[in-house]
């Protein structure tokens, strides 16, 4: 069961998931969905170490999230910390082969969620959990939030950042953070690219809200959906084959929706659209 404090501290957050939203209980995650915004919260206060049972949570509700048809979908933590990362216990020789698989397949499932995923990270974000957070399509920090990948300093190495941060910051400052283990303040990971907004502590919450409710939830969810996916394409192929394939997504998918003619008919009638969805 969720804690009691956890499911106040998530009403608080967000008057997205007030009554009326479906709540799916775990043991060390909050699991929400109300008005297409989907939302899993660490809930292992205070640092929501994940180990292998939590990170099959995790699993389960995005392989369950992926079936769904979202605006977007939010990690975010109860607690002082968004994550401290993995369980140094689940390290040893005969957790280390499982561990590495399920900690993996979060990202696996993570690629497979058609809407945007945005990561509200308050506090630290560090091993493990820096990468879930930056892996998201988007990261929104407090100014307290910090960042790492400190593996280096217990002898081991952090896979996935070691993939993605040269993709996100470029090689050097890539290889540095991998090398030293160094941890960076919100306002540094914003510079280098790796957060996309900074708020004040004192109204994390409110203005995170503000930026989903009205960048975000007030689109489309099969065009933001199919908005993502060209980006993907773009992001992943040389341009000639990513522009024949996002030139097909154009024609064959978006311009069949009934948003794509709605919102364009509501542009030239200059009125508001009204989204369905499909």
């Amino acid at each position: 069961m969720p804690s009691r404090r956890a499911i106040s501290w998530a009403g608080r957050l967000s008057r997205l998931f007030n009554d009326g939203g479906d709540v799916m209980e775990y043991k060390s995650i909050v699991v929400r969905e109300k008005d297409g915004i989907g939302r899993i919260t660490f809930n292992r206060p205070p640092v929501n170490i994940l180990d292998i049972a939590m990170m099959k949570e995790i699993n389960h509700a995005l392989r369950d999230f992926q079936e769904r048809t979202l605006k977007a979908l939010i990690i975010d933590a109860e607690g002082k910390a968004f994550s401290a990362g993995v369980d140094v216990s689940d390290h040893t020789a005969e957790k280390v082969g499982e561990m590495i698989r399920v900690f993996h397949e979060i990202f696996t499932n993570l690629l497979k969620i058609k809407a945007p995923t945005v990561a509200l990270v308050k506090g630290a974000a560090l091993g493990g959990g820096c990468e879930v957070a930056l892996f998201c399509d988007m990261v929104i920090a407090s100014e307290r939030a910090k960042f790492g990948q400190p593996e280096i300093k217990v002898g081991v190495l952090p896979p996935v950042a070691a993939a993605i941060f040269p993709r996100l910051i470029g090689s050097k400052k890539a290889l540095e953070l991998l090398l030293t283990g160094e941890t960076i303040r919100a306002n540094e990971a914003k510079e280098l690219g790796l957060v996309n907004h900074v708020l004040p502590v004192e109204n994390f919450e409110e203005e995170a809200e503000r930026f989903i409710t009205e960048k975000l939830a007030s689109n489309s969810a099969v065009v933001l959906q199919l908005t993502k996916k060209a980006f993907l394409e773009g992001a992943t192929k040389n341009y000639p084959e990513a522009i024949r394939e996002i030139e097909d997504i154009y024609l064959n998918e978006l311009m069949k929706t009934k948003d794509a003619n709605e919102g364009l008919a509501a542009f030239m009638e200059k009125r508001q659209p009204v989204w369905k969805d499909e």
